[in-house]
């Protein structure tokens, strides 16, 4: 971890300096316990921290450095008004007017909106599949393309596990991808393949070679980013690095690729209707289901993953400058669509030259780009466990929970623990507890390498009063979890010699 001096970060602050309704309503009534159940009281015997000057008992008050000219109305059990306007029409202060009905309800109603049209999108989408493929060939596309979606969900959910994305921006993402993308996609790569029949092309073919090529990358990729671009915009506070940016576009390109699996299924079917082939090796609706499910079902998530890499060293960078912030994400587009273009053209290459390009291009930078995504997991898990020690020591938290906090293993235990315990509830906030502490070890990293956020003392103590409110339940559960899996092991331990536990005792697993 980075000295905090040398970095010029702010210190993380000590117990005392914890705000008074962070130290007191764990012992309150309500106790701001989201489990419903009263937290256990930390009486603290040092004294409160002081937040504005007091005067020192036996001195003599300080006069006003500002003596006011007009002093302040003396209070009455019936106060006269004299110099108030008599009628209230001439009032120039009135309460303000009752939220309108937009105001109250804008959210709903954005929310109604979208979920319309999508649905829209998606019953438009439908017909059209239908038309093409047929009810039946519909229905034999659907069921074979849905098979790899689960597995390539639970992929980029797992990934983006550390610092978990809200499932309903996941949800918005798939469905952008099934619903308008493909939709948006199959009307403009319909129109541009007409055109270039029309114009450019001197055959069906070298337009369907050219849309394929040049035409679709663009479009689909571009419809696809859109969803990216949304999220970044209008869900920015969960936006907060490269492994949100992945785990959005691969799920944003997932739904499109099932969308688009569903028509290429349905119609190989209809084909193999009309041909009737003998054999399985013979089979269209085989064919492709080998190429487009079993041999390549990450081909759509690993062009869109760019896109998503762009945005998310934006998000992770938010002192960039105003034109990198523009011309990262353009790069990442730009390469998403160069990957998809040379994919599509290998397709209409021989079998031996397209097997060539998977093996050769597409699987080793699938590779890199899953050990990139692993990586970057590893690094925040990392982050964590070095940055949440210098919070144990100001004591905001026990000395074993930095590693619990850093393991993924030990995470999923002190939930499970908690159930176990204390029921559902309890689980969730130990869930809450820990999506916190990941949130203050990340924003205090950036701090101590020299970006701080602009209003990082008030993010800062924010994350601490959400600490601090679920520490009664969260605490112990994790300290046992950490303890558990990786039990400290004192070095005098084997001469009879008492040690002490630090933290820097345990390693990661």
């Amino acid at each position: 971890m980075v000295d905090d001096e040398a970095s010029g970060a702010p210190d993380a602050p000590t117990y005392a300096d914890r705000p008074p309704a962070a130290r007191q309503d764990a012992a309150s009534a309500g106790g701001g316990d989201p489990t419903g159940a009263a937290p256990q009281a930390h009486p603290d015997p040092r004294p409160a921290p002081q937040f504005a000057p007091q005067p020192q008992a036996g001195l003599p008050a300080q006069p006003d450095p500002h003596p006011q000219f007009h002093p302040v109305p003396a209070y009455a059990q019936q106060p006269q008004f004299p110099a108030m306007p008599a009628s209230p029409a001439d009032w120039r202060y009135r309460p303000p007017a009752t939220p309108s009905w937009w105001h109250r309800h804008r959210r709903t109603v954005r929310a109604l909106t979208l979920i319309t049209l999508l649905t829209l999108c998606g019953l438009v989408l439908l017909g059209l599949v239908r038309e093409q493929t047929g009810t039946v060939g519909l229905l034999v596309g659907l069921g074979l393309a849905v098979l790899p979606v689960p597995l390539l969900v639970a992929a980029f959910r797992w990934i983006d596990g550390v610092e978990p994305t809200p499932w309903r921006n996941h949800l918005f993402a798939f469905a952008w991808g099934a619903c308008a993308a493909t939709l948006v996609a199959l009307l403009a790569n319909s129109l541009a393949t007409d055109w270039l029949s029309a114009s450019v092309a001197d055959s069906p073919g070298h337009a369907d070679m050219l849309g394929a090529t040049v035409i679709a990358p663009i479009v689909e990729e571009t419809a696809k980013g859109t969803a990216v671009l949304l999220l970044f915009v209008f869900r920015r506070r969960d936006f907060d690095g490269v492994i949100s940016g992945i785990a959005l576009a691969g799920i944003t390109a997932t739904g499109f690729a099932f969308t688009e699996n569903v028509l290429y299924l349905g119609t190989a079917y209809g084909e193999d209707q009309l041909l009737a082939p003998d054999a399985l090796h013979e089979s269209v609706t085989a064919m492709t289901f080998f190429i487009r499910i079993v041999l390549a079902p990450f081909a759509h998530p690993l062009f869109t993953a760019f896109t998503g890499i762009g945005f998310g060293m934006v998000a992770a960078l938010p002192g960039m400058r105003r034109i990198f912030r523009v011309v990262i994400p353009f790069l990442g587009l730009v390469t998403a669509a160069l990957l998809h273009a040379i994919w599509n053209g290998s397709a209409s290459l021989p079998d031996l030259t397209f097997l060539a390009v998977y093996a050769l291009f597409m699987i080793p930078v699938f590779a890199a780009l899953t050990w990139l995504a692993v990586w970057s997991r590893r690094q925040e898990l990392h982050t964590v466990r070095d940055t949440l020690p210098a919070y144990a020591s100001a004591g905001w938290l026990q000395a074993p929970e930095p590693w619990g906090l850093s393991s993924m293993r030990a995470r999923a235990m002190a939930r499970s623990l908690a159930r176990r315990t204390h029921g559902p509830l309890a689980a969730r906030t130990v869930a809450e507890y820990q999506h916190f502490a990941t949130s203050l070890a990340l924003l205090r990293a950036r701090a101590n390498h020299g970006r701080p956020a602009p209003d990082f003392h008030s993010r800062e103590q924010e994350l601490l009063h959400h600490l601090w409110h679920r520490h009664a339940v969260a605490g112990p559960a994790t300290s046992s979890a950490s303890l558990t899996l990786n039990p400290p092991h004192p070095p005098g331990l084997w001469r009879g010699e008492p040690a002490a536990y630090t933290p820097q005792q345990f390693t990661m697993r």
